[in-house]
């Protein structure tokens, strides 16, 4: 899988410049995550890559192919998309209608939907919740509940806006899980994330975002030792980061142990 952005410029119906210009190749596996303050172009920049919302300038390509050729109803069975709220997603009556909205449109066997339904269910958490209806659910089970209809729908393409909202410490856990399990199935996974210790724990790839332009794009490592330009960005490091940064440690961190060890380092020097 790869997608393709080239000089992506959209404005608004209100005349606001949301991107302006940017440039981004990402491909293969490996999760992305894409950061930046409210209002950056993190959202309208993923809007773009099913169609949800088409250039003013520039191109968007999936695979080599323009997005102007195809419908967001049909870029959808290729490009699956979690919104943040998951009240803007959910409308029938029970989760196991949900989970099955999707397959049953697109024709699979009832054999099939099923069977994907019963993993699907279990890698969300919701097995024993499928005879619920979706607003009964808490909110962060309402968000496991739009994760798991997208996946029943199998895409190449997983886009999640701010999964961790609402989220404890369990669900950040499972999220976890449903991100490298995608990954083991050869799907491609884009995150938008305000929580950067979710961010560094669970992102090689962080492209960082400001007023519509892309100005950081590396690993964890590289990015998170940007200050100045996060600070700019007003994004802030990871807890025990910032720690190891306000400790004068050259080693960029993100656990407690990799603290301790670059402390030790420190002083043997």
């Amino acid at each position: 899988m790869k997608i393709e952005l080239k000089k992506l410029r959209y404005v608004y119906p209100s005349g606001e410049e949301a991107l302006k210009g940017v440039d981004l190749i990402i491909e293969g596996t490996d999760p992305v995550a894409l950061i930046g303050q409210n209002g950056a172009g993190k959202t309208t920049v993923v809007k773009h890559l099913n169609g949800i919302l088409r250039p003013v300038s520039g191109e968007v390509q999936i695979n080599g192919e323009r997005i102007e050729t195809r419908s967001t109803a049909q870029w959808a069975k290729q490009i699956g998309y979690v919104f943040q709220n998951p009240d803007d997603q959910l409308f029938l009556e029970s989760v196991k209608k949900e989970f099955e909205f999707g397959p049953k449109q697109i024709g699979l066997p009832a054999k099939q939907i099923k069977e994907r339904m019963e993993w699907t269910a279990e890698l969300v958490g919701l097995s024993e919740k499928l005879d619920m209806h979706p607003f009964d659910l808490t909110m962060a089970e309402k968000k496991f509940c739009t994760i798991g209809a997208v996946i029943m729908m199998d895409p190449d393409v997983f886009i999640f806006d701010e999964p961790t909202c609402g989220q404890d410490v369990q669900g950040n856990l499972r999220l976890h899980r449903i991100l490298q399990t995608l990954k083991e199935r050869g799907k491609l996974c884009i995150t938008i994330s305000h929580d950067m210790k979710f961010v560094a724990d669970n992102f090689n790839r962080i492209v960082v975002m400001r007023r519509g332009e892309v100005i950081l794009d590396g690993s964890a490592e590289e990015v998170f030792a940007q200050v100045d330009i996060l600070n700019r960005s007003f994004v802030l490091p990871p807890p025990i980061t910032r720690v190891a940064q306000g400790a004068g440690l050259q080693q960029t961190v993100f656990t407690t142990e990799a603290f301790m060890e670059a402390l030790e380092n420190e002083r043997m020097v």
